[in-house]
């Protein structure tokens, strides 16, 4: 017999095939059963809920809310009657809007308490020491003491030439001429500018020493393991100033524990 006809005869060839067919019925069951059990679930009805709460010291329960119970606590039963979730009663307009108020504030106060974090960290980075705190209060002031220097070497200049000018009045009793009495005018107006700025530029020696004072008390609670935004905003910024207008709610200041003035050396 030719070789076909033995393999047609003993069925070998026909192995691929039928295995095929049977993989092809067990896919078409799988997909038919999903199917029903799609349908079943879809079909069977969403478990009703049931609202208890005691009216008049009786329990009362319901399919629904219970707006007799919308002052009180109402709860959330399963099926077996045990509490899924209590719900609290509905609010009124006034508790409503302090809620929403005290909500905000609460906001506020977490963005300020960011910002007091943040500032905090930016200040250890800036100054990891007193040293580095120094040197940076000290290049701060050099400008501002190299201007007074300065501007009181004006004035001294001015007061001498001021003399001079008195000493040539004195030759002229009865009228000082117009060129003169220009010079004593022009001398005294430049005088007393330069005054008003040695000054201001002293008070603002002063006011950055303040600030410095303030920073280190801060920096050397900080350095010793307080929490960053655990010490309110620093006095004086906008920040503490923002802070104040938000209060009680909002963190408040404190001062550091000493802030000294000091003139320019």
């Amino acid at each position: 017999m030719p070789t076909r006809s033995r393999a047609i005869a003993s069925g070998t060839g026909y192995e691929p095939r039928r295995a095929a067919v049977r993989l092809g019925c067990l896919t078409a069951a799988a997909t038919l059963l999903a199917g029903a059990w799609t349908v079943a679930a879809a079909a069977e009805p969403e478990r009703a809920r049931i609202y208890r709460c005691d009216v008049d010291g009786k329990k009362v329960t319901r399919d629904r809310p219970i707006a007799e119970c919308s002052n009180r606590v109402q709860y959330l039963l399963n099926a077996d009657g045990s509490v899924n979730r209590a719900i609290p009663p509905s609010m009124t307009v006034e508790e409503r809007e302090r809620k929403e108020q005290a909500d905000l504030l609460e906001e506020q106060r977490q963005v300020q308490l960011k910002q007091l974090v943040r500032a905090d960290r930016s200040l250890m980075l800036l100054y990891p020491n007193e040293a580095a705190h120094k040197k940076a209060r000290d290049n701060a002031l050099d400008e501002f003491r190299t201007s007074v220097r300065g501007l009181e070497a004006s004035i001294a200049l001015l007061v001498t030439e001021r003399k001079k000018l008195l000493d040539e009045a004195e030759f002229y009793p009865k009228g000082l001429p117009a060129k003169l009495k220009a010079s004593i005018e022009a001398n005294e107006a430049t005088l007393k500018a330069k005054r008003d700025l040695v000054e201001k530029q002293q008070s603002e020696v002063v006011r950055i020493t303040n600030n410095f004072e303030v920073e280190l008390a801060r920096l050397r609670k900080l350095w010793a393991g307080a929490q960053p935004g655990s010490l309110g905003p620093l006095p004086g910024t906008q920040q503490a100033v923002a802070t104040s207008a938000t209060a009680p709610a909002a963190i408040t200041a404190q001062t550091p524990d000493s802030a000294t003035k000091t003139t320019v050396k």
